[in-house]
């Protein structure tokens, strides 16, 4: 497979000529869902789903498909009809020709005055991608390449870490780092790849790697 970082925390995976697209979101290129034959939606936070990148995609393509999760399906099910599927932890299904698990029930705790939203992962193809979306959920299957959160308001390096060290990836990509910026990066790639127990990988957003 193909995987094509994306800005932030979206996602392109690309095989035998089909395209999944993972949460093209409000700080993702405009045209991150254009071209997507299936797009999945972690939670309603706008960094991860964006209703104008969405409807860019599903105007390029009539016969693109979305899976997500209730919170997120009541917002746009009526604008794109049929098209939409709403999954919760445990479901599996095939979108585009991948088999995808969903794992995860809660977004991370950003504070404990601030209620917590509902949020799924995605396990891609058996394990050959982990999606976590916002939060350090692990799923009970080998992961080979982990998308990385590595900065976000709800979390810490040290949670990064340990994350890492529970899911045991073959690998892990960085994902949701639009906020890092670039004084923090060698600190960030030092530290958990010297710690994490696993490959640490970065992708610039565009950049592509085989997995």
């Amino acid at each position: 497979m193909k995987l094509t970082k994306k800005s932030h925390a979206c996602v392109r995976i690309e095989k035998d000529g089909q395209v999944l697209v993972l949460d093209p979101g409000g700080f993702s290129e405009e045209d991150a869902a254009v071209g997507a034959d299936a797009v999945l939606i972690t939670h309603e936070h706008p960094d991860h789903f964006d209703e104008l990148r969405l409807r860019a995609g599903m105007e390029a393509n009539p016969a693109a498909q979305i899976w997500t999760l209730r919170a997120v399906a009541e917002k746009i099910s009526a604008a794109f009809p049929g098209r939409v599927h709403t999954v919760g932890h445990g479901d599996t299904f095939t979108a585009a020709g991948f088999d995808v698990q969903v794992h995860g029930e809660l977004h991370a705790v950003i504070h404990p005055d601030i209620p917590r939203i509902t949020n799924v992962g995605y396990l891609v193809d058996g394990g050959k991608v982990f999606h976590p979306g916002d939060a350090l959920t692990v799923p009970d299957h080998p992961v080979e390449t982990l998308m990385l959160p590595v900065m976000a308001p709800w979390n810490k390096i040290s949670e990064v870490i340990d994350y890492v060290r529970e899911v045991k990836p073959q690998r892990a990509y960085d994902i949701h780092d639009a906020l890092l910026t670039d004084l923090a990066r060698p600190i960030y790639d030092r530290q958990i790849g010297q710690l994490g127990g696993s490959e640490h990988l970065r992708l610039n957003p565009g950049d592509s790697a085989q997995v």
